[in-house]
């Protein structure tokens, strides 16, 4: 019983071990809300830098978010010739630094209702709370809302998003 009992936690700290191991692009790529995103990551050939270690804030937007986007717009940025223009989308997703939950709440309060954030693409993003709920607004005043937060990966942090925020 005893050697059952080992074996039986050092599994559960194997197993635990394991999940921390994951990367952003591991846990994107372990979501069925996220294929389209995925695709688009590897399209813009931005699966080497994601996967380095960061740590990023990915605010990931869904599948469901992407079909909100004119019908077309992520078949042609799929294309090679669109790849620059795709990255920058991407990259107007993701924010230099761990910014958990918490992290990205603190900075609202601190700004008097909005934090500005940098993206890796040098845009910015504004999150401000609408309802209880973290509203990302881009360049042009298109939002966003997180559904999700604190997807933890060995190298930063996803936030699930319901549209897609896009750069000037």
């Amino acid at each position: 019983m005893k050697k059952i009992s080992l074996f039986l936690v050092a599994a559960i700290f194997s197993i635990g071990a394991f999940s921390q191991q994951k990367d952003i692009v591991d846990i994107a790529a372990g979501s069925d809300d996220h294929t389209t995103l995925v695709a688009a990551v590897k399209a813009a050939d931005l699966v080497t830098t994601l996967k380095s270690a960061g740590p990023f804030t990915v605010f990931a937007p869904t599948n469901d978010a992407f079909d909100k986007l004119p019908e077309g717009t992520v078949a042609n940025l799929l294309k090679p010739e669109n790849k620059a223009q795709l990255a920058k989308i991407l990259t107007y997703h993701v924010v230099s630094g761990n910014l958990d939950a918490t992290s990205v709440l603190d900075a609202i309060k601190k700004g008097d209702g909005k934090a500005v954030l940098t993206t890796v693409s040098g845009g910015k993003l504004t999150a401000s709370l609408d309802r209880g709920k973290v509203k990302l607004t881009d360049e042009s005043g298109n939002s966003a809302f997180v559904t999700v937060t604190d997807l933890k990966g060995s190298n930063g942090v996803i936030h699930v998003i319901d549209g897609v925020v896009l750069p000037r």
